[in-house]
């Protein structure tokens, strides 16, 4: 028999990575939707109270990207100075230029379109190799660890911005560690769950029902995972 664990992690959407992210995806979105032929390729950068914006944009859309900078650091919750960000008092830095024309020839037309061919296309602007699959371990076809890791994640984000459980900060990040039998998950071997919280916060702190909301939500996962293995073994 083979046995064997997998961890996987996913992090709330405070957490540096995920707050960046967030922001360039925002702008690629309203770019876009404003102007479908856009060109963007676009970075953040967070540090210190400060955003930078860096990278090339192409496109006819009028965008306030310091506005939606400052909406999307709201959204998330950073709205003090002693949060390491506020939105109302960072600063927002913007070094963004146009699509290089170097690339810019690259893509306007493709070589098949440039040689007469009558081939009307696009051409590519970068090269990139991707590979992925789908599982049926979950009703979302993604590998246990990382559904539950997923899922515990925006259940965190949910508790601290319906004050389920108080004094919790943006940034956080959930570890599941599964227990796997000849390619099946079998087991929960491990959770963690960490976050930020207020200075003068601990664990004795947490009333009774924050905490019983904290291992409800862990148990009904559980629960999930033992229905789908025993669908599995009728």
């Amino acid at each position: 028999m083979n046995k064997y664990y997998f961890t996987s992690e996913s992090v709330t959407e405070g957490h540096p990575d995920k707050l960046c992210d967030y922001i360039s995806d925002t702008i690629l979105d309203e770019a876009l939707k404003q102007d479908k032929y856009s060109r963007v390729a676009i970075e953040t950068f967070a540090s210190a109270n400060q955003i930078t914006i860096a990278g090339q944009l192409t496109t006819n859309a009028t965008l306030d990207i310091e506005k939606i900078v400052r909406d999307r650091i709201k959204e998330i919750g950073y709205d003090r100075a002693d949060l390491d960000i506020d939105y109302r008092t960072c600063k927002v830095l913007l070094n963004i230029s146009k699509q290089s024309p170097d690339i810019a020839i690259g893509v306007d037309k493709s070589l098949e379109d440039k040689l007469n061919e009558n081939i009307k296309s696009e051409g590519a602007g970068d090269q990139g190799m991707m590979f992925g699959y789908a599982t049926d371990e979950t009703k979302d076809f993604m590998p246990m660890p990382i559904y539950l890791a997923h899922k515990l994640a925006k259940r965190l984000t949910e508790v601290r911005k319906k004050g389920i459980v108080k004094n919790l900060r943006p940034d956080g990040k959930v570890q599941v560690t599964v227990g796997y039998e000849n390619e099946i998950p079998k087991r929960i071997d491990t959770i963690v769950i960490s976050t930020q919280h207020e200075e003068n916060t601990n664990l004795e702190e947490l009333t009774d029902k924050e905490l019983l909301q904290l291992y409800k939500h862990i148990t009904e996962f559980i629960k999930e995972l033992e229905d789908m293995q025993k669908k599995e073994s009728e």
